[in-house]
């Protein structure tokens, strides 16, 4: 078992250089966090969010105060028309899902216009898998446009893909997921749907915004995007959401997606919250301020293996959409040895050795390290990635920065080990 005692001198140096070159990023990091963190609390305080809206309920969840506050509140900070804030969202994919199903009906097209979505996305849609309750399974067709030789958006292609009349939703991924290509920053996202629009007027334009809520001072629905979606357990939780999801856009599409969440009928109108609203309520108020801290791991991260000779990406000079560190280790042994690392970082289970296993919607083994407080939180501290060729981990999450930055120590001196 490692500790963090053990921490090599040699780490403590590459560590100090790295800090040197990063100061200068976290100011402006500081700066996002201080204007989002305005943007949540003028929300709270217009919507009147008070101790009334803590309580929980049962059952049914009819009159659930915090609940609807919750909704108009996330409305707010989204600038959308309505919001669907729901602890019966599963997962990110579960929301994203929902959101997916609002987008078209049997016979329609969805287009991803970020070539081929991440894993568990691929299950739902139907491209992989033989899903009952896929869209596929339900008539609605895919088609895809995928980045250029860049690994940027090719809005040429875009703009002809999305001309086909049965094209009734477009699908834009803001974060790399377990690829490699680069998040979209949401100024990029803003000319997708500009190249959309100019040829299709009538298709819902969705982002999956998992990992990039706060990240910038604008979200994607300030851009361009009808709706989007997300986990709680990751930016907008704050690190206290224990579970949940949110889907935030034009009324109709989040009613439709709520429809998917229960029954048709019933929608977003029951839904007991079971004592959970404050644990809601505090994360978003924190998550600006996570987010940033989130960030600063994931900046220092890509100035300790740029230090090291590890390709990483984004660099410590980029532009950031999403909290993720990309870090190409080639081999499976160094994917391991990195989790170990961040495993023994951790304030739970520090003394587990992470190994790779068949995660469900996963065509092959994959290796997590998350010593969290919320089973699978990525805004607290973790490592993941599937363990394939060319044996990239996806780092993210922090939930302070100090121990972001004690965690990826840890990983740079397991490796060392080696």
């Amino acid at each position: 078992m490692m500790k963090i005692s053990e921490i090599k001198p040699e780490v403590y140096e590459i560590a100090e250089r790295a800090m040197n070159r990063i100061r200068s990023r976290f100011d402006k990091i500081d700066r996002v966090a201080q204007e989002n963190t305005v943007k949540v609390m003028e929300a709270f305080q217009e919507m009147r969010v008070s101790d009334a809206c803590f309580a929980g309920t049962t059952g049914y969840g009819y009159d659930d105060l915090g609940r609807d506050v919750l909704d108009k509140i996330y409305a707010r900070i989204f600038h959308t028309e309505s919001a669907l804030v729901r602890i019966g969202f599963v997962n990110g994919t579960h929301a994203l899902t929902a959101a997916l199903y609002a987008l078209a009906k049997p016979g329609d097209t969805i287009l991803s216009v970020t070539g081929l979505p991440y894993d568990t996305i691929r299950n739902a849609i139907g491209i992989s898998g033989d899903c009952h309750g896929s869209l596929k399974f339900y008539g609605i067709d895919y088609a895809q446009v995928d980045l250029d030789e860049k690994g940027e958006p090719d809005y040429e292609e875009i703009k002809k893909a999305a001309a086909d009349e049965k094209v009734a939703g477009v699908l834009i991924q803001r974060s790399r997921g377990y690829g490699e290509r680069k998040a979209l920053t949401v100024e990029e996202i803003g000319k997708i749907c500009t190249a959309v629009r100019e040829v299709n007027k009538k298709a819902n334009i969705m982002v999956d915004n998992c990992y990039g809520e706060f990240t910038d001072v604008i979200e994607p629905t300030d851009v361009g995007a009808d709706i989007i979606a997300g986990s709680l357990i990751k930016n907008p939780g704050g690190g206290l959401a224990p579970t949940g999801g949110y889907v935030a856009g034009k009324a109709e599409l989040v009613d439709r997606a709520a429809m998917r969440l229960t029954t048709p009928g019933i929608g977003g109108e029951c839904g007991s919250t079971l004592g959970n609203n404050r644990l809601l309520f505090q994360g978003l108020f924190m998550a600006p301020h996570v987010v940033a801290q989130a960030l600063k791991t994931a900046v220092f991260c890509a100035a300790m293996m740029d230090e090291l000779g590890i390709e990483s990406s984004p660099d410590i000079t980029e532009k950031r959409s999403d909290i993720i560190q990309m870090v190409k280790l080639g081999s499976a042994e160094k994917m391991k040895r990195f989790c170990l690392g961040i495993q023994a970082g951790a304030p739970v289970d520090s003394y587990v050795t992470p190994e790779p296993w068949a995660m469900p919607g996963y065509d092959c083994d994959v290796i997590m390290a998350a010593g969290a407080f919320i089973q699978g939180s990525s805004i607290e501290l973790s490592a993941d990635g599937p363990i394939r060729e060319p044996y990239i981990v996806y780092m993210q999450g922090g939930l302070t920065f100090e121990s972001g930055k004690l965690g990826i120590m840890m990983a740079v001196s397991a490796m060392l080990d080696k």
